[in-house]
């Protein structure tokens, strides 16, 4: 499951890959350059879903909304396994 610090470090790298700046970043969503910072760093513990989701659309990023699994394992988790077990782990 993916939480606030995965996606601070999925925003920042989608803002790199687009040659974005924290301050244009701020710029453009109306969320501090200090926020945006600490929310790529790991530092923020909680931030609203509009901020993030701001944040997100300008880097190119989206949410996707899906039933709950109820432990049925996903394409990922499978996609981790296969990994694992070629890394020997």
């Amino acid at each position: 499951m993916i939480d606030l610090n995965d996606l601070g470090n999925e925003i920042k790298n989608a803002r790199k890959q687009r040659k974005l700046t924290r301050e244009k970043l701020a710029e453009l969503s109306g969320v501090s350059r200090a926020r945006i910072e600490a929310l790529e760093n790991g530092r923020v513990s909680d931030m609203g879903f509009k901020g993030v989701l701001t944040l997100m659309n300008i880097v190119g990023l989206d949410f996707r909304l899906t039933t709950f699994n109820n432990k049925r394992p996903t394409l990922e988790d499978i996609m981790e396994e296969d990994d694992a077990a070629r890394l020997g782990r």
